[in-house]
């Protein structure tokens, strides 16, 4: 450690040394590393670099985007400055980096702390001269069989804020990625031509288009649930039926409360949206529309199939149950009989006939094949 110092002293011009940083830097770890191990308070390291939130910026100017990557100050600068607009898009930001993407482009902060908890439901709300869009996102899982435990249906979150020159997109989970929209978007000049809201359209067209294939797979699971329900050879576990229902739930609360944000949306009334642009949400409402009446058949449909299965259930308890009252009514010739002839009392018929033993048994056995049979035909066994 002294050659480390002495090497670390450098030269003044009154000839005496000083430490250099990298010089004393080295014992004052040592002595930390010393003082840690004798069981004082460990001092907290330091954090590593964190997941940057953004994604993507772009600015966009006469329907194409500009070169360049582009901070989202400078961005929505030049936007203000050009006529264009900024796309912002965020995954999963925490606090600190939404607050200050807020102080920048003037989010309201209630809007920013929904947009990071992201356990929000549909909705619209209005905040200024900025719309907050909130969705919620849903994909299929895939599945070679369904299970009491699989996940049929993921979700999660999209939250779109909406200002005169700019769209901040929040993700949440990855039941909708939004690289593909932006790339198909930016194929379409024309349509980028209106503005921040051809975005909102294009991000909630893909939205509900998942829900359309999301709902297309569910029917292909319950119709295969439905099968093995009535299928007699099956055994029909009334669990996978509570387990399509949770997943269908869960797929009816993203889909369903997004129809009062829509309705807004395409309102005349609403000054905010492009008059072409609300022609456009209405295409979208119609597929949303569709989806919920699926949905809701969807539900109507298992509550049957569950109801159905339970009423298999006690129909099969009570064939159970036909099948044991019918062996104990059997067995109750040969009690009753040898009950009889068990009671000991000296005046009994038959009891000095020799052939009486087998006699008695041949009985048993004549009346417990008459019973067998008529409960066969009469379908109790």
């Amino acid at each position: 450690m002294a050659d480390r110092v002495e090497r670390g002293r450098t030269a003044t011009s009154g000839g005496g040394g000083v430490l250099s940083p990298r010089a004393w830097a080295a014992p004052v770890r040592a002595m930390t590393r010393r003082l840690n191990a004798d069981g004082s308070q460990r001092s907290p390291e330091p954090a590593g670099p964190r997941r940057a939130a953004v994604v993507d910026c772009a600015l966009y100017v006469d329907g194409r985007r500009q070169p360049g990557d582009w901070h989202y100050a400078e961005a929505l600068a030049a936007a203000r400055r050009d006529n264009g607009f900024v796309w912002l898009g965020l995954h999963e930001p925490e606090l600190d980096e939404m607050s200050a993407i807020a102080a920048t482009y003037g989010l309201h902060e209630l809007a920013v702390e929904d947009a990071v908890k992201a356990e929000q439901r549909p909705k619209l709300e209005q905040f200024g001269e900025v719309s907050f869009l909130v969705l919620r996102t849903a994909r299929y899982c895939e599945h070679a069989e369904l299970t009491e435990t699989s996940d049929v249906v993921e979700t999660g979150q999209v939250m779109l804020f909406i200002g005169p020159n700019f769209l901040i997109s929040v993700r949440h989970g990855d039941a909708c990625r939004l690289a593909s929209v932006r790339a198909d978007l930016e194929a379409k000049q024309e349509l980028l031509l209106h503005g921040p809201w051809s975005v909102a359209y294009a991000v909630t067209d893909r939205v509900v288009d998942l829900y359309l294939e999301v709902a297309d797979q569910l029917e292909d699971d319950l119709d295969s649930l439905e099968v093995e329900v009535f299928d007699r050879q099956s055994s029909g576990r009334i669990q996978r039926i509570y387990q399509m229902k949770r997943e269908l739930v869960e797929f009816k609360r993203a889909v369903a409360p997004l129809q009062r944000p829509l309705l807004t949306l395409t309102a005349q009334t609403n000054r905010y949206v492009p008059k072409e642009i609300r022609r456009y949400f209405r295409d979208v409402q119609d597929h949303l529309s569709r989806t919920v009446e699926q949905v809701n058949s969807y539900d109507d449909l298992l509550n049957s199939i569950l109801q159905a299965r339970l009423a298999q259930v006690t129909v099969d308890q009570n064939n159970d149950m036909r099948k044991i009252a019918a062996w104990a009514a059997i067995a109750a010739v040969w009690t009753a009989i040898a009950g009889i002839y068990g009671m000991n009392f000296e005046n009994m018929p038959e009891l000095q006939w020799t052939y009486g033993y087998p006699g008695v048994f041949a009985i048993m056995l004549a009346i417990s094949l008459g019973l067998y049979r008529w409960f066969r035909r009469n379908g109790w066994l």
